[in-house]
């Protein structure tokens, strides 16, 4: 009961959450949707912690897709066999993994240190930061957790209960057998989503179509001067 509760039903919760919350928040509130940028009010740090964030990231959700969405019999066919692939796996997806989370901590201690940046932050904005240390510390772990040769393979599991959400065939009991681990890094990805859609991880939607497009912030410095 409580397999079909948390892996039937409590996806689709967060499903509707995650894009009524999108509809909601831009009929609501059009003017909020944005990174609200602080670059102006620092720089160095943002920018360090930002590029390794953002290309460890990316890398993450490279691997996601490789192993999530694209279904073992393709592997297969290809001749790529569970333990090549589980090779391939751990020597990108543990450096992206380590590279995000660092990123990740340098721009959590410069929104936590910086006087100027933290006044400025709402409670969304911190929420962000700890739910994503959250998700990707939880990924980490469970990576490492796996790191046996002949460890869990989550494409016969994880991976069809993944894709069987949004065709509307979800099989809960492929989940059974998932270890601790791999659950409380899906249990966090739940939350973070339930949270998206009403903080500034919206601005994601914006790029490229729209956030190349925006007019730019001009800042100007007070002239120390009087003319």
């Amino acid at each position: 009961m409580l397999d079909w509760f948390l892996w039937g039903i409590i996806p689709y919760i967060v499903l509707t959450i995650f894009i009524g919350g999108h509809i909601y928040r831009y009929q609501k509130d059009q003017f909020g949707w944005s990174s609200k940028s602080s670059e102006f009010l620092e720089k160095k740090l943002l920018r360090v912690g930002s590029l390794m964030f953002h290309f460890g990231i990316f890398m993450v959700l490279g691997g996601h897709f490789l192993g999530i969405l694209v279904p073992v019999q393709v592997y297969n066919s290809l001749g790529v066999t569970e333990h090549q692939y589980h090779i391939i796996a751990l020597t990108f997806g543990i450096p992206a993994g380590i590279l995000a989370i660092i990123g990740l901590g340098i721009l959590m201690y410069r929104r936590l240190s910086v006087k100027k940046i933290l006044k400025t932050s709402s409670k969304g904005d911190i929420a962000v930061l700890f739910f994503l240390f959250v998700v990707i510390a939880s990924g980490l772990s469970a990576t490492f957790l796996n790191i046996d040769s002949h460890g869990f393979d989550y494409r016969t599991t994880i991976a069809p209960w993944f894709r069987g959400i949004f065709i509307f065939r979800v099989q809960p009991e492929l989940m059974s057998e998932v270890p601790i681990w791999f659950k409380i890094h899906l249990i966090a990805n739940y939350a973070f989503a339930s949270i998206w859609p009403f903080t500034r991880m919206v601005h994601v939607f914006s790029f490229p179509a729209r956030y190349l497009r925006r007019s730019y912030v001009i800042y100007k410095k007070q002239a120390n001067q009087l003319n």
